[in-house]
């Protein structure tokens, strides 16, 4: 996890306060917050809050156990992308991660799997080899988060519940360890 209490993750990253509209409490844990989330009438922004809270390689990991967990919603073309992030989460070199964003940058459709590939090229330092600006703390979170989210949304209704229960269970692994 992030270093630092909930409350400190809506002051220091970018974006959540915009995503996620239940706040947490003063001396409240990652993992009570994510309960509260859970619980909500919204229970996604407990998906979104994982995204951030996460640091970006874990994130990248559970996104991935996520989108496998729906894998008969992925289309075929991008099972490719999967098998080329579970290589690099088998052994994560910025060479694969590289590969990857350039995959993912010029796939012809920006389907789950696509949107964790951009999630995995800016997790752990720029985008290419030539490429000298840091990436913004946003850019991961957003992506895993919007992969796991519209991966669900392909999901039929009466089974996204299921499914979602399922993808917390996952974060609150995360948040235990």
């Amino acid at each position: 996890m992030r270093a630092g209490a909930p409350v400190e993750h809506f002051r220091n990253l970018p974006h959540l306060p915009e995503l996620v509209k239940l706040r947490p409490q003063e001396e409240e844990s990652g993992l009570r917050f994510l309960s509260r989330l859970r619980s909500s009438t919204t229970p996604e922004e407990a998906v979104t809050y994982t995204a951030f809270a996460t640091v970006p390689t874990d994130a990248a990991g559970w996104g991935y156990e996520c989108l496998r967990l729906m894998a008969d919603y992925l289309q075929p073309q991008e099972r490719y992308m999967m098998e080329l992030i579970a290589a690099w989460l088998a052994n994560p070199t910025t060479r694969q991660r590289h590969d990857i964003m350039r995959e993912a940058l010029w796939a012809p459709a920006r389907g789950p799997s696509v949107l964790l590939g951009l999630a995995v090229g800016w997790s752990t330092g720029g985008p290419a080899p030539n490429d000298p600006e840091p990436v913004p703390l946003h850019k991961t979170p957003v992506a895993i988060n919007a992969a796991v989210l519209s991966c669900l949304a392909r999901v039929q209704l009466g089974q996204r519940s299921l499914y979602l229960a399922r993808i917390l269970d996952m974060a609150e692994t995360l948040f235990r360890t």
